[in-house]
């Protein structure tokens, strides 16, 4: 699975700093927030200095490239990182990237594997792309912008403006057994440190499944 996740060429004229290190875990057993995952987001709220940290400068500066305004639409992790007092609880798994997100301040997506349709590639949208979300409390069908950065597959976006919003269908829940984790980076964090994120996200997901079968691949333009 991992070795056919993609960057389009179109992306990396934009940003040909991006690399992504993908992670794919296979037989999690997953389950609710409890005082363990709730405790590695404390100790990563902890660990922040500020909101006006050069690697969100840098995610910033990449909305604004394709279009995007990144006060409105924030990266994800400018979202956590304004969060840090009431980082979300959601289930260990999303727990457990998130605090690492935060910790290394870097966007990770997760992703449900068991609700992927072909491989997961990175490119910018055609604006016919649908993308399915909650909007008012309902069900809804939104389409990216043209030129937008999205993340999807072959049924269609899961993730809008690059790291901004996942989409309802693959989001990792308790029921899912296997996922994709997508670390991505710019210029100002090093692949060193890219490369840490992953041990720390490989350790915690071990934590929570000690036989979880783990594969690792960095993307890079060279």
């Amino acid at each position: 699975m991992i070795e056919r996740v993609g960057v389009d060429e179109a992306v990396w004229e934009l940003r040909p700093d991006f690399a992504v290190l993908v992670i794919s875990a296979r037989g999690l057993a997953n389950s609710g927030s409890d005082d363990r995952s709730r405790e590695w987001l404390a100790e990563a709220a902890a660990a922040v200095v500020d909101d006006g940290h050069p690697h969100v400068k840098a995610w910033q500066d990449a909305y604004r490239a394709f279009g995007s305004k990144p006060q409105r639409t924030r990266p994800s992790v400018d979202a956590l990182l304004r969060r840090r007092d009431a980082l979300p609880e959601i289930n260990k798994v999303v727990d457990a990237y998130n605090s690492v997100s935060v910790r290394h301040v870097l966007p990770i997506g997760g992703e449900d594997l068991g609700h992927y349709a072909g491989a997961a590639r990175l490119v910018r949208a055609t604006g016919e792309e649908t993308f399915d979300t909650i909007a008012a409390g309902e069900p809804a069908v939104e389409h990216p912008d043209p030129g937008e950065v999205v993340w999807r597959d072959d049924e269609g976006v899961t993730c809008r403006r690059w790291n901004w919003r996942q989409c309802v269908r693959t989001r990792i829940t308790e029921d899912t057994t296997d996922a994709l984790f997508l670390l991505e980076r710019l210029d100002g964090l090093s692949l060193d440190e890219l490369d840490a994120a992953g041990d720390d996200l490989e350790r915690l997901l071990r934590e929570i499944t000690p036989g979880v079968a783990v594969e690792r691949r960095l993307i890079r333009r060279d």
